[in-house]
């Protein structure tokens, strides 16, 4: 007896015909035609199950805020920090609360179900960090949030940064963030990583930086951090988030760079939408686009995972939430078309940022926690052509989300009277 049985299920690895079996909150059972009764029993219909997707880079803080105080009329980074400067000091727990749970509310019916988060420490009221701890609580039961306590205003640069951080750790923020790139030199910015890794390792916590966010080829951070993570014995432990001054570096330097990143394990979280939006801003043409190395970084082996980063704050005046989205614009921003690619793609918003992100029991096989998504497409290449409806989303076993499929009538003579955006899948793709 099951609690959920899933009938005729494809899987990301292109396994098809296969049941999942559920049982208290748990796969127990991933094999073609399980005999067996549930209590409830879902048709798959051939179409793909996939685990939850992942964002390993966020920013919930400042997600709905666009508008407050005022637009980003330059579109750059920089300007989206100020205005989040001028956004801060009007700040309060209730509304901050407010938003991020009506973000959630919009992930889960998305699919995605594990977030990791920065969280602003630069303001030693700490409403930030008090705001996302209560929300972590109230979402528990449906998304894994982790959150990054991040200088914004600089480790160095900002007076109270130092020992703000510091208090958000005590208070229960579980990652060490920084930017160092956004302090005063660079070698304010390379003092930074190391403060920020030491502090880490003595922890016992993670460490998220977004590193060289700009289209400076020598701003050169994460190799400072690559170093750092060795130095500390963070191994597997250190995420730079971004890295898109590797985009206008040479590649002499990076084919040095790559295998030190990879000598420390150092996992990678690029943001193709927001750094598709924000670099390149001082190009005329030719002009960068500002995405880092991604298909060099899987190539050398590292994990490699996307974030949104932004829902409709002062630095991105778009987003869904939809991590298909991520991977959709990744996959033409890298023109990585091949079906190998595609599945890489689907992996970097999949297992990959899970990955990162330490989430145990993830996965499709018995042992694993009972959260899965089925979607309106027959395959992961798919999935990133479509970004499919999600047709239901099970967290431990238990449907929270569902979507009517999506289905056009026509009444065209002669034509079929209705069309399937997943029947549109060709039979032999490469």
């Amino acid at each position: 007896m099951f609690d959920l049985l899933i009938r005729n299920a494809t899987l990301p690895d292109g396994r098809a015909g296969l049941d999942i079996g559920v049982r208290a909150g748990r796969i127990v059972a991933v094999e073609a035609a399980i005999a067996g009764e549930a209590a409830e029993v879902i048709d798959a219909g051939g179409l793909l199950v996939s685990p939850p997707f992942v964002d390993p880079h966020f920013h919930m803080d400042a997600t709905l805020s666009l508008g407050l105080p005022r637009m980003n009329i330059s579109g750059t980074l920089l300007e989206g920090i100020a205005l989040w400067g001028e956004l801060r000091p009007t700040l309060t727990r209730e509304a901050l609360v407010e938003r991020a749970l009506r973000y959630c509310d919009l992930a889960v019916s998305k699919g995605l179900l594990a977030i990791r988060s920065h969280v602003d420490v630069s303001d030693p009221r700490l409403v930030t960090a008090e705001a996302l701890l209560e929300v972590r609580e109230r979402v528990a039961p449906y998304i894994d949030l982790q959150l990054v306590a991040f200088p914004q205003d600089g480790y160095y640069r900002c007076p109270e940064a130092e020992a703000a951080l510091s208090r958000a750790l005590d208070m229960g923020v579980d990652i060490v963030g920084g930017i160092p790139h956004f302090e005063r030199t660079m070698e304010d910015g390379a003092r930074s990583v190391a403060a920020l890794c030491r502090i880490a390792a003595e922890r016992g916590l993670m460490v998220d930086m977004h590193c060289d966010e700009s289209d400076d080829p020598m701003s050169r951070h994460v190799e400072t951090l690559a170093a750092q993570t060795v130095r500390f014995g963070l191994q597997g432990r250190v995420a730079g988030s971004h890295l898109t001054s590797m985009h206008s570096m040479d590649n002499y330097y990076v084919s040095k760079l790559i295998p030190l990143m990879a000598e420390a394990d150092l996992r990678v979280i690029p943001n193709p939408l927001i750094n598709i939006m924000l670099q390149g801003r001082h190009d005329t043409y030719p002009k960068r686009r500002g995405h880092t190395r991604i298909p060099q970084l899987m190539e050398a082996g590292l994990t490699v995972g996307f974030g949104q980063d932004c829902v409709l704050d002062p630095w991105y005046s778009m987003g869904t939430g939809d991590l298909l989205d991520v991977a959709h614009m990744a996959l033409h921003a890298t023109q990585m078309g091949s079906g190998a690619d595609k599945r890489a793609l689907f992996d970097a918003v999949t297992v990959n940022s899970a990955r990162i992100m330490g989430l145990d029991g993830y996965g499709i096989a018995p042992g694993c926690n009972a959260d899965m998504v089925i979607l309106q497409a027959k395959d992961p290449a798919e999935a990133i052509r479509l970004r499919p409806v999600r047709l239901k989303v099970i967290r431990r076993g238990k449907v929270i989300a569902e979507t009517a499929p999506e289905l056009s009538r026509l009444a065209l003579d002669g034509r079929p009277d209705r069309v399937d955006p997943a029947d549109y899948a060709p039979r032999h793709a490469s």
